[in-house]
């Protein structure tokens, strides 16, 4: 593996890039080798939940699926934040009973999915999926034992630079969601803005994947 796609809507089939694909339990695609499968808030349909979980959690017992989501919050949607809350609730339980990685979608929640990690004691590593925010609020979240993936926004937003360049090095991923750009395109920006050559980069998020994904 010359690069890890932490989180892609877009199945590239390249050799060199272990691509993370997103997957969702209702349009399930079983030619995709590697993937994460969960309920995105924004598709919560709640006469199809239990369906929807009995798929993630017969998905989750095979090789294939790294990962559980994207799931997590969003306070900018009308689905209520309480069904919300009990859909990422349901797949945090999931994830705990076949310690898999969760893929977290958070858009204005952040307060509440921290508390939730905390509530649930959840041990298997989060990983919050396109961070956009600041320095203090990737602080906090690192130290309640979240990781963070870069992606879009690190190529839109020139102001992540300084809060990307603080992130530990063992705390992060790389991905291009739904964005045109390869994973090659976001290596490359990172590895400038975090002083570190091609080899060197691949190392850090190759060790992050080895640790997180216990590969």
């Amino acid at each position: 593996m010359d690069f890890f796609n932490f989180h892609t809507h877009r199945f590239t089939n390249q050799s060199d890039i272990l691509e993370l694909v997103n997957q969702y339990p209702w349009e399930f695609d079983a030619s995709i080798p590697l993937y994460s499968i969960g309920i995105h808030p924004w598709y919560i349909e709640e006469d199809r939940v239990d369906n929807d979980l009995k798929i993630i959690e017969e998905k989750l017992q095979t090789q294939n699926c790294l990962a559980i989501g994207e799931c997590g919050l969003d306070k900018r949607i009308e689905i209520p934040l309480e069904l919300q809350t009990s859909v990422f609730e349901k797949q945090l339980l999931l994830a705990e009973k076949y310690k898999k990685p969760v893929v977290i979608h958070c858009v204005a929640a952040f307060q509440e999915v921290m508390a939730i990690k905390k509530k649930m004691k959840v041990t298997v590593p989060m990983i919050i999926h396109g961070f956009s925010k600041n320095s203090q609020l990737a602080e906090q979240l690192i130290k309640e034992g979240f990781y963070l993936s870069f992606g879009k926004y690190l190529l839109r937003n020139p102001e992540l630079k300084t809060v990307f360049q603080q992130i530990a090095n063992d705390r992060f991923f790389l991905e291009t969601d739904t964005v045109e750009e390869t994973i090659q395109q976001v290596y490359d920006l990172a590895s400038k803005y975090k002083n570190l050559n091609d080899t060197e980069l691949r190392e850090v998020i190759s060790s992050n994947y080895k640790r997180v994904f216990h590969k």
